[in-house]
């Protein structure tokens, strides 16, 4: 029987608007081992009082690194393009296709208000373009409930270990 490989899962942010919701991200990542990257420009400051009173004191806890812009961010990571997925109410596969992680997982979302832009979703292959099932009429669910339902699908896949931290 082969050894299991743990993979690491990471949330990229991609200019998020609402400082309620990246606060709440704070706290889910924080809770979860998992790494949270915000690619600006975002539309608050990080000492927005509504994203601090979301994320309560979970920031000191959260592994967060901020990028200046999209280039800022593949320029400093350079994550493999085989290991990321987008999300977009626009994908015809679900994220609860996906039954197995390679060594890293980088989950993206874009802006409340507008998601990820064209060119942004051309970067990732068409298998790797991930929706949240919902009701055809539906636009889109909140982006922090979005996160939180991937990020825990994809720990689920992962067995609930996210890198070293096995949750409990």
């Amino acid at each position: 029987m082969g050894r299991r490989i743990v993979a690491s899962i990471k949330i990229v942010m991609v200019e998020p608007e609402i400082p309620g919701n990246t606060g709440n991200i704070i706290r889910l990542c924080a809770n979860t081992g998992t790494e949270l990257h915000l690619v600006g420009p975002l539309g608050f400051f990080l000492d927005n009082r509504e994203m601090i009173r979301a994320g309560l004191d979970y920031k000191e806890f959260c592994s967060l690194r901020k990028y200046v812009d999209w280039d800022e961010f593949w320029k400093k990571e350079s994550p493999n393009i085989d290991q990321c997925y987008a999300f977009t109410t626009k994908a015809k596969r679900s994220a609860f296709d996906i039954k197995k992680l390679e060594k890293e997982a980088w989950l993206f979302f874009g802006a409340e208000s507008k998601g990820l832009s064209g060119p942004q979703k051309k970067m990732f292959y068409e298998k790797h373009l991930l929706r949240i099932p919902m009701v055809r009429e539906s636009r889109s669910l909140n982006l922090s409930n979005s996160v939180a339902v991937v990020l825990y699908k994809f720990l689920q896949v992962n067995r609930f270990v996210n890198g070293v931290n096995k949750l409990i």
